[in-house]
């Protein structure tokens, strides 16, 4: 596996530098995002990644920023879409790397109902999902991660719902690469990050990333975070659903990885009558 965390890299080799945009990251002080985007660089530049062969897709959120800092391709969408734009970005290019980028109120809330699918097709996208437990954007009201007697500004008296589980989520559905990162703690995140990306199928990265502005939970993770025991089974799904069941500690590592067809290969199987043809010239020479 390539080492995310090497310092030097020979001459002409992509560096962390080079995949970051000229947009400086608006972020609060100290927000986990900060560590995801870190890792992310770090990620990109161990696999060598052409940075015109990436695509950074994002729904509504403070994390789906994320484009803007990156130099690579990227699309702002709209709030909750980022997964079915990635499908369609995926099926149309294959041969790109796509990542979706996004929060727990994005993607667990509004966005949610894409997910499953994303899973069940298999579609050949990384999707990192960051979660704050709170809608930072809006100033701090409840998400579908927030904690049981979590006060928000929409729940002044205390969340009362059982908060989703996004990483049984991933595995009940059928993600077939499933982990947990700690924004604080990037270097772990980006070799996850790099199996992840390498991983042929739809890869789900739940990452706890703290908002040291509305909801401050470093403290919280800090004490209760713990990394998977390195004889940890991977390929044995009924043990990481039970693992992600567990609530007196937040593991962290790849819970789960399987292999099956991925969807955009399986598409084009299904239609091989349909031919690929370069939309610029077709549009030349019958609308010129």
């Amino acid at each position: 596996m390539a080492d995310a965390t090497t310092a030097e890299r020979p001459a002409g080799m992509l560096t962390v530098k080079d995949y970051k945009s000229d947009q400086k990251p608006v972020w609060c002080p100290g927000c986990g995002d900060f560590g995801v985007l870190s890792a992310t660089f770090k990620a990109l530049a161990a696999l060598q990644l052409p940075k015109h062969q990436v695509v950074v897709v994002s729904g509504i959120g403070c994390s789906s920023r994320s484009p803007y800092f990156m130099s690579t391709f990227g699309l702002h969408g709209v709030h909750g879409r980022a997964l079915p734009i990635a499908t369609g970005l995926k099926l149309a290019r294959p041969d790109l790397t796509v990542l979706v980028m996004g929060g727990d109120g994005d993607l667990m809330a509004i966005g949610a109902g894409h997910l499953p699918h994303a899973a069940a097709r298999n579609i050949d996208i990384t999707c990192v999902m960051m979660d704050n437990q709170t809608y930072g954007l809006t100033k701090a009201q409840a998400s579908p991660t927030s904690f049981i007697g979590q006060k928000t500004k929409s729940t002044p008296y205390g969340v009362i719902a059982k908060p989703l589980n996004p990483v049984l989520f991933a595995l009940v559905y059928g993600a077939t690469f499933v982990a947990r990162g700690y924004s604080a703690r990037p270097n772990e995140l980006a070799n996850i990050l790099v199996e992840a990306i390498k991983h042929k199928g739809f890869s789900f990265v739940h990452v706890q990333s703290p908002c040291a502005e509305f909801y401050n939970t470093y403290d919280y993770y800090d004490q209760r975070v713990t990394e998977l025991p390195p004889d940890w089974d991977r390929h044995d799904l009924k043990a990481a659903v039970e693992l992600a069941l567990t609530e007196d500690r937040v593991h962290l590592g790849v819970f789960y990885e399987g292999e099956r067809p991925v969807y955009e290969l399986q598409a084009r199987q299904a239609a091989p009558g349909v031919e690929e043809f370069d939309l610029a010239t077709y549009l030349k020479e019958n609308f010129s």
